[in-house]
């Protein structure tokens, strides 16, 4: 017996949920390769933006070099922060406000790199805990429809019983295929993503730092 025979001979139900577990299965290979792909562009590229940043050149030259444009990750907690200090400066000399202003500013930069870390990662995490329920129903409902028609056979002979409780059993072991890399890529890139914000936060309490130590020389000359 083969998985497309077992598939055919099954009831129209559970024909639905096998389609229904290998879109599934498909949706979450797919979303797998492209988190992991963008989770590593992403590592890469703070990587490198973080090397520019500690090489020693001028903070107005890198606010210039990171585009406008949709900037990512620790270029963006930067960008936001920058701008908001150099908005700031001329304005008031409190310097408590000024750092105040960059916090906030960052703190919304950052919780927008988390949505974009986090994106699409729910829709694995559901994959991952409904596919193995979704097949266990697609089972029970051969498995009642296999006692039903064996209420009407006089004889019931294993050979008779074991075709269709496989044809049954195939719904769980495709919600199986499903769950399983689901739940293990989930939990995977969670844990990669939840890595790569806890880099920006770092980079960004160093960037707020830098700041606090500029806005205090300048408190000092304009005292001498």
């Amino acid at each position: 017996m083969s998985i497309i025979s077992l598939f055919l001979h099954a009831s129209l139900v559970v024909q639905l949920i096998m389609l229904i577990l290998l879109a599934a299965s498909i949706l979450s290979w797919v979303l797998i390769f492209q988190r992991g792909m963008s989770l590593k562009r992403a590592r890469k590229a703070h990587e490198a933006f973080e090397e520019r940043f500690w090489s020693g050149v001028d903070l107005n030259e890198l606010y210039r070099e990171v585009p406008s444009d949709n900037p990512e990750g620790a270029a963006h907690v930067f960008r936001s922060g920058f701008r908001e200090f150099n908005r700031l400066l001329p304005k008031t000399r409190d310097n408590q406000a000024v750092l105040e202003g960059v916090q906030r500013s960052m703190r919304v930069a950052l919780s927008r790199e988390e949505e974009q870390l986090d994106q699409h990662l729910p829709i694995l995490a559901t994959i991952s805990s409904s596919a193995v329920y979704i097949g266990l129903f697609g089972t029970v409902w051969g498995i009642m429809g296999t006692f039903q028609t064996l209420g009407n056979v006089q004889q019931v002979t294993l050979g008779v019983i074991a075709p269709s409780i496989a044809e049954a059993l195939v719904a769980t072991a495709m919600g199986l295929f499903a769950a399983i890399p689901a739940v293990i890529a989930y939990n995977r890139l969670t844990s990669n993503a939840e890595k790569q914000l806890v880099r920006m936060e770092n980079f960004a309490e160093e960037f707020h730092s830098i700041l606090h130590r500029n806005l205090q020389s300048r408190s000092q000359n304009d005292a001498a």
